[in-house]
Parts: C-alpha cells; sequence; structure tokens
C-alpha cells in the first residue's frame, strides 16, 4: 500500500463512522492521531472537511466530494495489487481477518493451520470481537472478511452462509442426563443453569429458541453468568450447574471425556456460521484464495463422529 493512502484509509471511517473515538478504536489510533490525519488532509485542500459542530460528525460539500475520490482510489490500489499478483502469479500478501469468539477461538485454528501449509506466502491478521464490532471492522475497511456466528443485518454488507453450527446442552460427566442422548427444552427449567453474559452471540440464539417453546429467562434456575466459554465449561466440569454452547467449543472436552453433549429433543438449536464481505469491493488475490479453501474445506472432519 502506499503511504498516502492510509490518511484517506483514516478519512473514511471517519466519515463512515461519523465519530473520531469510534474511528480511533477502530483503526487501533489514538485520537489525536486521528484528528492530525484529518488536519492534513484539510491543510492540503485548504477547506474543512467535516463539520464538528453538532454532536455528530458529518461530512462537508468538499468531504462528500473527497469521499467519493478516496473510495475509488483506496479501490484502484486494492485493483492494482490484484493484477500484479495474477500478473507475477505469486500468491502472496496479507489477509485481514475478523472472527467472532466461538469461531476465532475454536474452528478457524485448525483450519487456518491447513491453509497455511498449502499457501505458506500469505499472512492472517486475525481481529477477534463480538458479532458487531467484526461488523463495524468491516465497514470500516479495516478487514477483508470477518466470519460471524448467529443473525447479522445484511445493511451495506454481504452475507454468506459457510456452515451450520448446532448449539448443544453440556453436562458433566457423572451427571445424571449424561447417559442420554438428548433432553427436552422443559427439562432445563429444573437444572442450575449458566449464561452468557447479555450481547454475546450465543446467548441470543439460546434466548430466541426459549422463547419460541415459551421459556423466558425467569424461568431458568441461572445460578450464574459468566463472560467466557472457557469460564462456563470450566464451571459446568465442576458440577456447577449445566449450560449451552457450540459444539465446536467443546471438541476437547468430549474428546478427553470430561463434559457430554446433548442435543435437544423438541428440534436441534441451530445457527449459522456466516462470511460477511463488504458489498462490490475488490478482493485480493490472497483473499480469494483464503475464501476459496473456506468454502471447500471439509469441517464435518473436525467434529468427532456422533454416537
Amino acid at each position: 500500500m502506499a503511504m498516502d493512502d492510509h490518511k484517506l484509509r483514516v478519512f473514511c471511517t471517519v466519515a463512515e463512522t461519523k465519530s473520531f473515538s469510534k474511528a480511533s478504536s477502530i483503526i487501533h489510533l489514538t485520537q489525536p492521531a486521528v484528528s492530525l490525519q484529518i488536519q492534513a488532509l484539510e491543510e492540503l485542500y485548504e477547506t474543512k472537511l467535516f463539520d464538528r459542530s453538532s454532536s455528530n460528525v458529518t461530512l462537508t460539500p468538499a468531504g462528500e466530494l473527497l469521499y467519493k475520490y478516496a473510495k475509488q482510489i483506496l479501490g484502484l490500489y486494492a485493483e492494482a495489487e490484484k493484477e500484479i499478483g495474477d500478473l507475477t502469479g505469486l500468491v502472496k500478501g496479507s489477509i485481514a481477518l475478523g472472527a467472532s469468539t466461538t469461531i476465532a477461538n475454536y474452528f478457524l485454528p485448525k483450519v487456518i493451520a491447513d491453509f497455511r501449509k498449502t499457501r505458506p506466502r500469505i499472512k492472517i491478521h486475525l481481529q477477534v470481537g463480538n458479532t458487531k464490532r467484526i461488523v463495524d471492522l468491516l465497514k470500516a475497511g479495516n478487514i477483508d472478511l470477518g466470519l460471524v456466528e448467529g443473525d447479522v443485518s445484511k445493511q451495506r454488507i454481504e452475507v454468506e452462509k459457510l456452515i451450520d453450527d448446532e448449539l448443544c446442552l453440556i453436562v458433566p460427566t457423572q451427571h445424571t442426563w449424561a447417559k442420554r442422548r438428548d433432553v427436552s427444552i422443559f427439562e432445563l427449567t429444573k437444572e442450575p443453569f449458566i449464561f452468557r453474559e447479555e450481547g454475546s452471540g450465543t446467548r441470543q440464539v439460546i434466548e430466541k429458541y426459549f422463547a419460541k417453546h415459551g421459556i423466558t429467562t425467569q424461568n431458568m434456575k441461572i445460578s450464574m453468568v459468566l463472560g467466557s466459554t472457557e469460564a462456563i465449561k470450566h464451571a459446568v466440569e465442576s458440577g456447577m450447574g449445566v449450560s449451552i454452547l457450540s459444539r465446536w467449543a467443546a471438541l476437547k472436552e468430549v474428546k478427553f471425556g470430561t463434559l457430554k453433549l446433548l442435543s435437544f429433543r423438541e428440534e436441534k438449536m441451530m445457527r449459522d456460521f456466516s462470511l460477511v464481505s463488504q458489498k462490490h469491493s475488490v478482493s485480493s488475490h490472497a483473499v480469494e484464495e483464503f475464501l476459496g479453501y473456506l468454502k471447500n474445506y471439509p469441517y464435518e472432519k473436525l467434529l468427532p463422529e456422533s454416537e
């Protein structure tokens, strides 16, 4: 990337988030640094690009014009990089990838490791956050591609389903249900239950499923609310309650026999793992290769055989 496009990226991020503070957290620059980059552009064009008088930051007419060209310029950089890659036949470069927590921790590591064996020259930079943050990073152009779980609003982005993810009940191996294959969702209300914190993708799916069967969190005996999947697994292993997690998140524990996974009798609790990308953006050669790899990967091989 050329040196000057950095200022344009910062400018576009401020324009899209309508906020210096949001832009600075997305680009990992301090707020004064973001302001300086914008100031430098304003000095270059000798005009104000943003109107800062109201509570949110809006583009001036000159800013609107620059934004239109900045998007085209950044698009041209990406095209140049792609075509030079095609010409030299070297698949190298780097991919900025964003993934939500379950996917980043339990699903992607093996897939990325296998990809690196086939394309050792491609670097992958992974950013982890909840689904909403990944979508924000994508809209601001800070990642090329995102992998998220659960529902995503399709505003200004492409969403494509990658695979199904089943959410299962996890119980410790000494639990009375451990010998069973499935339980009824209504039996759950009698057991101490460990919940994820508000705003987690997993929790949204669970609440939606409960609601569909007329169960509210008030009906549940919630024993703890924990902020991470690892904490939940430890709590369940030590007999503090049962919980619901992605099948992917418990692969290791199932393999070592410390946790058991059960499905729900009424219907399986499912959600999608989806790929999100910017609409009409030009993907680099490296991103195209990785996308193709993701779409053709034999994911079922990674999951243990169902009994």
